[in-house]
């Protein structure tokens, strides 16, 4: 259910349940924090493009037959129902202890999330459809987001009295502000592709026919990018709006000391010096 190849550099990550709008079982998202693991450690994937079949992106959690409180240690059959409040919410309120609800978010959608942000290669979400709940932050938390026309986005937790959950009300704020962000999280609306564009949440929308090529396009030029100078960028960015300047200032010059010894960074200055195009090599 979770398709994967490389190609060109590229590890093309696809969720593969269109009949559940690509909603996630907690198998799912085991494979998905286990590929984009890898993908950091794997110096023939340079970029990753996550995507999906069908008409969803991804329509949240789907937990109805998954082991209880999210635990990958206990097997589960998965009955290929979506859970359509799109989130994380575990088992029912009858087998719940205290703590349970937390542990598992922990374990589960927060570490997907996580895995994103955390990917020491650029990741490229390609939205071709329906991105709901956990689905929608999935989309946000990547690198950058390409979206098909009929994408929408839909934060669906308000609807069934539920916090958001998969870093929703982390992710948010920092793409869109916090009083738009409450807007999106108070009310749920369906946000099509181009106002989400508009808002700050796409950076590009394309064609439905065009999306794959788009992310293709976008993704192969990551991947013969400076790779390990895209972590650390990656890595200021993502640290720079939870500090202060100082802070900020400090971990971008260790950055650059690291960077610099590197054989891209070499290839870099002797390209420049020399008049030339540079060819890296994610060295």
């Amino acid at each position: 259910m979770i398709l994967h190849t490389t190609d060109n550099a590229v590890l093309w990550i696809t969720l593969n349940r269109p009949a559940a709008l690509n909603a996630l079982t907690w198998d799912q998202r085991e494979r998905v924090i286990a590929l984009l693991s890898d993908a950091s450690a794997d110096p023939a994937v340079r970029a990753v493009v996550v995507t999906g079949t069908g008409k969803g992106f991804c329509a949240g959690a789907d937990l109805r037959g998954g082991p209880v409180g999210g635990r990958p240690d206990n097997d589960g059959p998965d009955n290929g129902r979506p859970d359509n409040d799109g989130s994380d919410s575990g088992a029912s309120p009858s087998e719940r202890v205290a703590g349970d609800v937390a542990r598992m978010l922990r374990r589960g959608a927060q570490r997907l999330v996580t895995a994103v942000l955390d990917c020491e290669k650029p990741v490229l979400a390609a939205v071709n459809g329906t991105a709901a709940g956990l689905g929608a932050h999935l989309a946000l938390a990547c690198d950058l987001v390409v979206a098909a026309e009929s994408a929408t986005f839909i934060e669906v937790f308000a609807r069934r009295g539920l916090v958001p959950d998969g870093g929703g009300a982390y992710l948010l704020p920092r793409l869109v502000g916090p009083q738009r962000a409450k807007e999106l999280l108070f009310f749920g609306d369906a946000v099509t592709a181009t106002d989400a564009e508009r808002m700050g949440l796409v950076n590009r929308v394309v064609p439905d026919a065009g999306l794959e090529k788009a992310a293709r396009d976008w993704a192969e030029r990551l991947a013969t990018g400076p790779t390990r100078a895209f972590a650390l960028t990656k890595q200021l960015v993502n640290a720079s709006l939870d500090g202060d300047r100082g802070a900020a200032l400090a971990a971008e010059a260790a950055a650059q000391e690291i960077n610099m010894t590197t054989a891209d960074a070499r290839e870099g200055v002797a390209s420049f010096v020399e008049r030339r195009r540079p060819t890296y090599r994610g060295r």
